[in-house]
């Protein structure tokens, strides 16, 4: 009789190598994958004469190639913000004195406007690359990162600070070092906040792919083979076919990308849940299924996944080894002269900024008059009160809504993909079609602007509290009801205390991205129709576009200055509220 082979797929790969249709989509794929970055990759390298810069063309056909240029710059940035949110949240998360200065860092860094970070950044990579495209495309790229990594960043920084006591007593007793305790517990506890976070920063760089890959600034108009440059130059055109076959473009690419990327990371990070009983309805994803299915796929994370978690065990702990020995063996004198290096590298670094700093208040001090900078500090407050109305509608809209569909999987398996399309679509696209609606309807951009702001911001505080809601264990939502909790008391005694640090980092970058935001909120134009806004935003986005060089130093220095008063302020306390009380134990 012949032998039937096991069903689990491990089982199959270890009796005999059995390849199916499924290895050989997963094959296609990847080879397709592959050339496809390469290609692209080829494309960014091509020569580029500022002078003569080549013109986007509205030919419909060549929206799949736009379509993949823009792709292919949104995962370079996401990857590298990634990285940076790993080291930088780590750090901010083990190191108490670098956490006084990193996390106010980080509030300046999420104050400057992606224009300003284009206006420091632009001239510095065409002089690194001349002639060539690869200059551009990294500007753009560097803009979509800031679009992404602090999002990231304040999220992951909260999870680590907020890993119950008895976990980290767990790790103590088994004597695990640091890059254990960072892959068997720091990042797996990190892992549902992190993908709808992943989802959220995402979106945000769909968001301002228009404004970094249609770069008007310092007098320079440039436009990059994009979607975003795409939308662009159909509104400059006021041609409604081409915006229409955009947003169509864009709305298949956020679908297609939620199916294969999203979702199945999304069913994959369920498994980091922090509960001693199995929800009944978890998320599932057919490509998570599918992959699961394949014989490549599982012989490598068998292999090569042990390999390598072999590899990076042994350095952890030959490094750790390492470090201590060089604590205990290396001589006073040695240790005292490298303190000494560090403090005057730190010393020369803050040297040089104070120089660059006071070149910069002389610029603005001889180029601006205490009037003009009045009225900054002026558009500065309208700017504030539209933020904070934007907050306050986002969180009492928001929040029922998010902490519905996290508790309910099924619900969430229709709503994550129409919140995803929602989430990732640059609504800066619709601008335009809002602008012919104020001005048919006689509505201000004064206040026609909150909405606008709201548009593309108000989703951090939603997939924020979708992750707290999902990050509930299954058996203290059991526990409550077996108490008889409903309604208020149930909002009161669980939920709110449970999502409560996941809707602060959502308010935090939600207010911002909102002041980000402003910057094409407050200014929004449709062919010949223009509306502008009194606010910092659109004063930043004339600026920008005439290259007035201490105009854009000072707006972006009272931007950061608002923004960072109001964290320390108002946002910290409830950052450190968040991790006094409200965490699982």
């Amino acid at each position: 009789m012949t032998r039937a082979y096991p069903e689990t797929t491990g089982q199959q790969v270890e009796r005999s190598w059995r390849l199916g249709w499924v290895d050989a989509l997963v094959l296609a794929a990847i080879f397709a994958l592959l050339w496809l970055v390469i290609t692209l990759g080829g494309d960014m390298r091509v020569r580029f004469d500022e002078l003569h810069a080549p013109a986007i063309s509205l030919d419909v056909a060549l929206i799949p190639y736009y379509t993949a240029r823009t792709v292919l710059r949104m995962m370079l940035a996401f990857v590298a913000a990634l990285l940076f949110t790993f080291v930088y949240g780590y750090i901010a998360a083990k190191c108490l004195p670098a956490r006084k200065v990193m996390l106010p860092l980080l509030d300046v860094l999420q104050s400057v406007p992606v224009l300003g970070f284009l206006s420091i950044t632009l001239t510095g990579f065409l002089s690194l690359f001349p002639g060539s495209l690869l200059g551009v495309e990294l500007a753009s790229i560097f803009a979509t990162f800031t679009a992404q990594a602090w999002n990231l960043t304040f999220g992951f920084y909260h999870s680590l600070v907020t890993i119950p006591d008895d976990l980290k007593a767990v790790a103590s007793v088994y004597r695990m070092n640091r890059w254990q305790r960072f892959t068997r517990l720091e990042l797996p506890s990190s892992a549902i906040g992190l993908m709808w976070n992943s989802m959220m920063s995402f979106g945000g760089g769909w968001f301002f792919v228009t404004q970094s890959e249609a770069i008007s600034v310092l007098n320079k108009n440039i436009k990059l083979p994009g979607l975003g440059s795409y939308m662009a130059t159909a509104a400059e055109a006021g041609d409604t076919r081409a915006a229409v076959y955009a947003i169509a473009a864009m709305i298949v690419t956020i679908v297609v990308l939620d199916q294969l990327l999203w979702r199945p990371l999304v069913a994959w990070a369920e498994k980091f849940k922090l509960e001693q009983t199995e929800g009944k309805d978890i998320p599932t994803s057919w490509v998570l299924d599918l992959l699961r299915r394949s014989y490549v796929l599982t012989w490598l994370s068998e292999h090569v996944g042990r390999a390598a978690g072999n590899f990076t065990r042994h350095a952890s702990v030959l490094i750790s080894d390492l470090a201590d020995q060089a604590i205990v063996r290396v001589p006073q004198a040695s240790k005292a002269l490298l303190w000494m290096a560090l403090w005057v590298a730190a010393a020369a670094a803050i040297a040089w900024l104070a120089v660059d700093a006071y070149r910069i208040a002389s610029e603005i001090r001889t180029q601006l008059t205490a009037g003009e900078m009045l009225h900054v500090m002026w558009l500065g407050c309208l700017t504030l009160l539209r933020v904070v109305a934007m907050s306050a509608i986002a969180t009492l809209i928001w929040t029922p809504v998010g902490v519905w569909i996290g508790l309910r999987p099924r619900v969430a398996r229709i709503a994550q993909p129409l919140a995803q399309i929602a989430a990732s679509f640059p609504v800066n696209m619709t601008f335009p079609f809002m602008v012919g609606f104020f001005v048919a309807s006689h509505v201000p951009l004064d206040f026609g602007s909150v909405l606008l702001m709201a548009l593309g911001t108000q989703w951090y505080i939603l997939f924020n509290v979708i992750a707290g809601a999902m990050a509930i264990p299954t058996d203290l939502r059991e526990a409550a009801l077996l108490f008889g909790l409903r309604r208020w008391r149930l909002w009161k005694t669980l939920i709110i205390p449970a999502i409560f640090p996941f809707w602060v980092t959502g308010a935090v970058t939600a207010t911002g991205g909102a002041w980000n935001a402003s910057i094409v909120a407050e200014v929004a134009a449709w062919g010949n129709e223009k509306l502008v806004a009194d606010g910092l935003g659109a004063y930043i986005a004339r600026a920008t576009a005439k290259g007035d060089q201490p105009a854009i130093y000072f707006s972006i220095v009272v931007m950061a200055l608002f923004v960072v008063v109001i964290n320390r302020v108002f946002w910290r306390r409830l950052y450190d509220l968040a991790e006094r009380r409200f965490r699982l134990e």
